[in-house]
């Protein structure tokens, strides 16, 4: 029996019931605000109601408008306003649709961004919460022509040259791009086709696609808040400090593995500060973020919440204290909780040969 070759003008009826079930399903995301450890302070709901609805944003655009694997759509996962899984405020991420039995060509030039990497990512927050990595390249595994350009092929067999690995179950590339000074580094020019056999032109749309594409962008919002509701609960159970856990854990759910992720919880009373403290290993870049509850990163553009290697001021031995804080405390470097008595953080260190876990303390003022 062959498929029944679709007719554009069939009459099919209404759909209102597709969207019905849509707008139910997307709904139940909502539980992650009632849930027991989640603050009801009006900052924290009020924040949590944006974020499920820039996280509906995001999974449209995804897996809705940027869904065809045959004709790849390079979007921004994150922004200033669209922000997930403790999104690094000095980063560029870019993201785009695959599949593990398709090929891939990048190519594009390096400019001046100083960190650049792809993970081809088997994406399953929608399931279990984890997006494991099926390959990763970044610019100190690659090859350059004299003028910064470069190609990189995608795909599950081997190839000369720069080559990005896939899986079977691969669905997704995820680009990001590390700045210490995004006011004078230039971001990477890059460009993802498909290049092993296919259509031409993407297929009209049918209603089954359009309603399993909402369907799975409703699953992978609830999914992906779960995820991270989950992750703050679990930060929660070890408050101002580093969360322990092995890096494993977080490379499962998207991770970078060039980055030591050191997540924490906070939770301060009003005068009370959170003061971390560290020597600084020889790595390429750090940088520490505050975040709220669900795991954004906070307001970038317009307050002082997050520090890098390179704005840092340093102790005359080298190391760093962070003072988190309402006001500036006139030492250290001033983290702003932008109104937040508790929430999360995190450090990173992006090729750290040794990583070395902060210490945290809570301080009145």
């Amino acid at each position: 029996m062959t498929d029944t070759p679709f007719d554009p003008r069939a009459d099919v009826g209404s759909l209102e019931a597709v969207w019905r079930r849509f707008c139910a399903e997307l709904a139940e995301a909502g539980a992650v605000l009632s849930r027991e450890a989640t603050p009801t302070t009006a900052l924290d709901q009020a924040e949590g109601l944006r974020y499920l609805s820039r996280l509906a944003r995001t999974s449209l655009n995804m897996l809705v408008d940027s869904a065809d694997p045959d004709f790849p759509r390079l979007f921004l996962l994150c922004d200033d306003k669209l922000k997930i899984g403790a999104d690094n405020p000095d980063n560029l991420y870019q993201q785009c649709v695959v599949r593990g039995d398709r090929t891939y060509r990048i190519t594009g030039r390096r400019n001046s961004v100083p960190y650049f990497s792809i993970g081809s990512k088997a994406n399953r927050y929608a399931i279990d919460g984890t997006m494991v990595s099926t390959g990763e390249i970044e610019f100190a595994d690659m090859a350059f022509g004299p003028d910064g350009t470069f190609e990189i092929i995608v795909s599950r067999e081997p190839q000369p040259g720069n080559w990005l690995p896939m899986a079977d179950d691969t669905t997704l590339l995820i680009v990001r791009q590390t700045f210490d000074d995004k006011r004078t580094q230039v971001p990477a020019d890059i460009r993802v086709e498909r290049i092993s056999p296919g259509p031409a032109a993407p297929a009209l749309l049918t209603p089954a696609q359009i309603e399993e594409q909402l369907l799975a962008s409703a699953a992978w919002t609830r999914g992906t808040a779960n995820t991270f509701a989950t992750w703050s609960e679990w930060f929660k159970s070890q408050p101002n400090r580093i969360y322990d856990a092995p890096q494993e854990f977080f490379q499962k759910a998207g991770g970078d593995p060039n980055i030591w992720y050191g997540h924490l919880y906070f939770d301060l009373q009003p005068g009370e500060a959170l003061v971390i403290e560290t020597p600084v290993p020889a790595c390429r870049i750090w940088n520490f973020q505050i975040d709220n509850w669900w795991m954004e990163s906070l307001d970038h553009v317009h307050q002082k919440v997050w520090v890098n290697n390179a704005m840092a001021r340093y102790e005359p031995d080298g190391s760093v204290v962070v003072v988190c804080a309402d006001a500036d405390p006139g030492f250290g470097n001033w983290i702003d909780l932008a109104g937040h008595r508790s929430g999360t953080g995190l450090w990173r260190w992006i090729n750290a040969a040794e990583p070395v876990v902060p210490q945290v303390r809570v301080v009145k003022l």
